[in-house]
């Protein structure tokens, strides 16, 4: 660092915080470690008896951390964010609609791991809404160099950023409830309600709730029929066990979808049902869904109405942070819940 008038430090970059004191109104820090001193912060400063001021020494090959921070930005940011200017070498990013957020985490380790650099994110495949905050990310030394910069231009830029935010592209669903008790009307039906009312937090139109049975041949029947009618996504409830009058997996088969995974290890939820007839999503829900907070089908659902795929490698990954504890409170997706797939 070195020590030069304060009329002569346009553009240069302070060492230190430096605190105004106004009796009765204020004693903090007005100009902050790492501030480009302005034209207009001149007649401040000599107000606060800073005649001289200690700054840092730019060399050619670095950059403020400020700068390093708008590069950073530009590695991570895609379309339907919102981001902050930079303050003290951080800028944060937000969502500017609902929508699932999705993360390159190879190349967000690779960056990381560069050093003097990072870029915080919320998990992979978490839902969010718009206003969120999504990442943060900043310079940890004041001064970087521009040869770490450049590498973190390489890896992600604004023509390949690090995150995504995919709109929900699924707006109308048909339920199919199985059971030969409920359409005998021995019971009535506390499942589909439950399915309603999670749909509804996306955004999702229930077009019909048909009830089939337990017979293989209607259930595929009624499957077929969904998606002939333009229904862009069909959810089959219970008969996802091994019980003998379980149909749902052999008539979501028979249907001809193609099955990406039956079982998944996630608790609750193991016996859940990912197939696609065409593009349209056919899922069969145990049924923990109809009577557990949160289970395998808050987990994949975003990631279905977003058309993100998923594969039955994915579904496999889940296993590792796939136990819910049912916490009296439940704040998902805030918790570690579904946080350790890939």
């Amino acid at each position: 660092m070195k020590l030069i008038p304060t009329t002569d430090a346009v553009g240069h970059v302070l060492c230190h915080d430096l605190t105004q004191i106004i009796v009765g109104v204020t004693k903090d820090a007005r100009f902050r470690k790492g501030h480009v001193v302005t034209e207009d912060d001149i007649p401040v400063l000599l107000s606060m008896g800073k005649e001289n001021l200690y700054v840092w020494e730019k060399q050619q090959g670095t950059l403020h951390e400020d700068e390093g921070a708008e590069i950073l930005c530009d590695a991570a940011r895609n379309l339907y964010m919102e981001r902050t200017g930079p303050k003290e070498g951080k800028i944060e990013l937000t969502a500017a609609i609902d929508g699932l957020l999705e993360i390159d985490t190879r190349r967000l380790l690779e960056v990381n791991s560069l050093g003097e650099v990072m870029i915080a994110t919320r998990s992979n495949h978490t839902p969010v809404r718009e206003g969120q905050k999504i990442a943060g990310m900043r310079v940890i030394p004041l001064l970087v160099e521009e040869r770490k910069m450049r590498k973190v231009a390489a890896i992600a830029g604004k023509e390949n950023p690090l995150l995504s935010i995919l709109p929900y592209r699924i707006k109308t669903c048909t339920i199919v409830v199985t059971g030969n008790e409920v359409l005998k009307g021995l019971v009535e039906d506390t499942f589909a309600p439950v399915v309603v009312s999670k749909l509804a937090e996306y955004g999702v139109e229930v077009r019909s709730t048909v009830k089939s049975g337990d017979d293989q041949e209607r259930i595929a029947a009624e499957i077929s029929n969904a998606v002939d009618a333009g229904s862009d996504m069909v959810v089959c409830t219970g008969g996802m066990s091994i019980d003998p009058d379980d149909r749902t997996p052999g008539a979501i088969k028979a249907s001809g979808a193609r099955i990406v995974s039956y079982g998944a290890p996630v608790l609750p939820g193991a016996m859940f049902l990912l197939s696609y007839i065409g593009e349209v999503p056919v899922l069969g829900l145990p049924g923990c869904v109809m009577y557990a907070k949160r289970t395998i089908f808050d987990l994949l659902l975003p990631r279905v109405l977003a058309k993100a795929t998923v594969t039955a490698q994915d579904i496999a990954a889940l296993g590792n942070g796939g136990l819910c504890l049912g916490c009296p409170t439940c704040v998902f997706p805030d918790c570690p819940f579904g946080k350790g797939g890939v």
